[in-house]
């Protein structure tokens, strides 16, 4: 079993599939652990404000297993890949970190997850996971956040429904 923290976000009806796909998580892989939500501006394009946060979970599955299981996911909330790269989503769903791996794989499957330098992804796994260590800096989440100009990206906690 590999230890795996993903960042999950949305921009189009956020508390409605962020809530889904944290139910469909917990289906799937039992016991998991749930960020609080944070409200942040998009990045790489004009958009609405996305909602982020991230879960912990355990997994059997391979990483480009569970890549594949987490894109139908998103499909079957609606996640559309037709337009462009940067682009409103009701659901985004990425695997930050699986154990300590490092991968650069099809499919946009890089761990760690290069949006890591991103409050909206590091806060959140902060706040789940402080003593987690990147595999290449060896900084601890809880050392990264703590290093971060959190001014130059501002957070917002938001609630979502249990």
């Amino acid at each position: 079993m590999a230890r795996v923290y993903l960042s999950l976000g949305s921009n189009l009806e956020p508390r409605r599939y962020l809530s889904a796909a944290i139910t469909a998580l917990r289906e799937r892989f039992g016991v998991i652990a749930v960020s609080p939500a944070y409200r942040s501006k998009s990045v790489g394009f004009d958009g609405a404000d996305f909602i982020n946060l991230a879960v912990g979970l355990d997994t059997d599955l391979s990483p480009e297993a569970l890549n594949e299981w987490l894109h139908a996911l998103e499909d079957r909330h609606g996640r559309r890949r037709d337009g462009p790269r940067y682009s409103d989503r009701t659901l985004d769903i990425d695997i930050v970190f699986y154990g300590a791996l490092v991968l650069d794989g099809p499919g946009h499957l890089q761990i760690p997850r290069k949006e890591l330098k991103h409050a909206f992804v590091l806060r959140p796994i902060a706040d789940i996971a402080p003593t987690l260590r990147h595999p290449l800096s060896g900084l601890s989440m809880a050392e990264l956040w703590a290093a971060f100009p959190a001014e130059h990206e501002p957070l917002t906690v938001e609630s979502l429904p249990d």
